[in-house]
């Protein structure tokens, strides 16, 4: 059989984080009706919008252990129905309460999903295939998916009425779920249609305890003082918080600060999501080419260092001449840098910690979490007590700048890497002297 089955399955997990996005944010685009309905004010949704990031950041490390004990197959399965539940009777929750319990049990069901993508990723994939599948996964598609959301909602609310756009996009998750039953499996191994040819194309590069099928119990102690680690988180929060920051007050940016109307705050703010999957593609490309050429973990961390740095430096021009020009190049070099990060995060959690890569991603996804309830509350803190957005990019700024500095000089190579390496170097001769 041709080699290619690995491909589907990472399909699979492409077409469930898409589902993902879009469901998690559906609700802002019913948030009009949905308010009328319940009676809730601003502060009080602003609550609701919080309480998913509650619990996708406390179950996201809590379901990495699950996926490496257990698989990312039933794991997911069991998330995706979670939160195509709570999807289904988000119209129905009846008030604040109901809305407040309904959405922390979203973010619960959704929490599993990158940390089952990164160990799936890291048993059915090549350590030099990894990096462009990550990128589709955790970066074009969260982009692409924030790209398309809109339109995709806004059409199904026209069609089938605000109640209607939830239960649709619940239906799409259990025929995801009902489609994984066929197509998603642990590793290549539990799969009966995977070639031995193409199992045999995929550990040859791959470390022994990847091969496995499941984990034993999670070594916390390891994983608590692995450095390149936290390192890892908090990179990944310094990138969230211009991600989240951006998400959610990019068109109240460009109206308040610009004076644009709502369809041109509606045209501009896709820009810098494209610019985000451009640079989730370039990422996913240089973080495996790099790594065949070196064949060192920390060329991961180096890329992420550089993109951050490019990244928090692209904002530094619109706090100097802010026009509406210098603004949407700035942003959109900020995000599409910062994407270039999409999906290295996830290859980056596999080399920490390759014999439980779903707990330390797990760890990491939490970290890009609580970025996603600090930093919508901080920007909205630092816009009400000033009435400008500059002092918030400025955090952006400096969070990116401090990350990449972090990555730079602080990570190093694990050290069964640096063993390999001088095990596997050619032997360099030895040159004749004239006392030879």
């Amino acid at each position: 059989m041709a080699r290619n089955l690995r491909w589907l399955t990472i399909a699979t997990i492409l077409v469930l984080v898409v589902i993902n996005y879009i469901d998690r944010s559906a609700i802002a685009y019913a948030v009009g009706p949905l308010s009328s309905e319940f009676h809730l004010n601003s502060d009080e949704y602003g609550w609701v919008s919080s309480a998913f990031s509650l619990g996708y950041m406390v179950f996201a490390l809590a379901s990495g252990p699950l996926v490496d004990r257990y698989g990312p197959r039933r794991i997911l399965i069991a998330g995706v129905i979670v939160w195509s539940v709570a999807s289904a009777v988000t119209p129905l929750s009846g008030g604040l309460a109901g809305l407040l319990l309904i959405r922390i049990v979203l973010g619960i069901g959704e929490a599993p999903g990158f940390p089952a993508a990164t160990r799936t990723a890291s048993r059915w994939l090549r350590r030099s295939e990894r990096g462009f599948a990550l990128a589709l996964i955790g970066g074009v598609a969260v982009s692409g998916s924030l790209l398309i959301g809109g339109p995709v909602i806004t059409r199904l609310i026209d069609a089938t009425g605000w109640r209607g756009m939830f239960w649709v996009l619940a239906g799409a998750g259990v025929l995801w779920s009902i489609a994984a039953v066929w197509l998603l499996y642990n590793t290549p191994k539990d799969n009966p249609r995977v070639s031995a040819e193409e199992i045999a194309h995929i550990e040859a590069d791959q470390r022994e305890d990847e091969v496995a099928g499941s984990g034993a119990a999670v070594d916390w102690r390891g994983l608590l003082a692995n450095r390149n680690l936290w390192i890892v988180g908090t990179g990944y929060f310094a990138w969230g918080f211009m991600f989240w920051g951006f998400l959610f007050w990019l068109p109240q940016y460009l109206e308040k600060s610009y004076k644009l109307n709502l369809d041109q705050v509606g045209s501009f703010s896709t820009i810098p999501w494209a610019a985000g999957m451009a640079g989730a593609l370039v990422g996913g490309i240089a973080v495996d080419r790099v790594y065949r050429r070196r064949h060192r973990v920390r060329s991961r961390f180096v890329l992420i260092g550089v993109a951050l740095l490019l990244s928090g430096a692209s904002l530094i021009p619109v706090l100097a001449a802010p026009s509406l020009t210098t603004a949407m190049i700035s942003v959109s070099c900020g995000v599409g840098f910062g994407f270039i990060t999409g999906g290295i995060w996830w290859v980056a959690s596999i080399d920490a910690a390759p014999s439980q890569p779903a707990t330390a991603a797990g760890f990491a996804d939490a970290c890009f979490a609580l970025s996603g309830i600090i930093a919508p509350s901080v920007m909205g803190y630092i816009v009400q007590s000033t009435g400008t957005f500059n002092s918030g990019l400025v955090v952006m700024c400096v969070l990116a700048v401090a990350a990449a500095v972090l990555m730079l000089l602080f990570t190093r190579e694990p050290a069964e890497r640096r063993t390999a390496a001088a095990v596997l170097a050619p032997a360099v001769p030895r040159r004749l002297t004239t006392t030879d």
